[in-house]
């Protein structure tokens, strides 16, 4: 399986970009854009950019997709941008990379 992302192996766990695009239809993983340690997973959210729903929809649909806790999952940076880093606290690189390789191919 390839890995379309560049997932990094940080201290506490692993970390990979995501780029939003709130206010749409359903919420869900619709693509990658970028290559190499660039790339981003595209994510759909329904919530709107505002009062930091879209964010706590972002932390929920992960937690949800990773089958992790929605406290072990942080915005690093880019809250307040279409891109953002995540980090994901107590999960190995290659557990969240194949987790999202796999929502890709569904």
């Amino acid at each position: 399986m390839t890995i379309p992302i560049a997932v990094r192996k940080t201290a506490q766990g692993a970390s990979f970009l995501v780029r939003v695009t709130p206010r749409a239809s359903r919420t869900a993983i619709v693509g990658v854009t970028g290559d190499g340690k660039d790339a981003a997973v595209k994510i759909a959210l329904r919530a709107p950019p505002l009062e930091g729903r879209a964010n706590a929809a972002l932390i929920d649909f992960l937690a949800e997709l990773l089958d992790w806790p929605r406290s072990a999952i942080t915005i690093v940076s880019g809250e307040n941008a279409r891109t953002k880093r995540i980090a994901v606290q107590g999960r190995d690189a290659m557990e969240v990379a194949t987790a999202i390789a796999i929502a890709l191919t569904q």
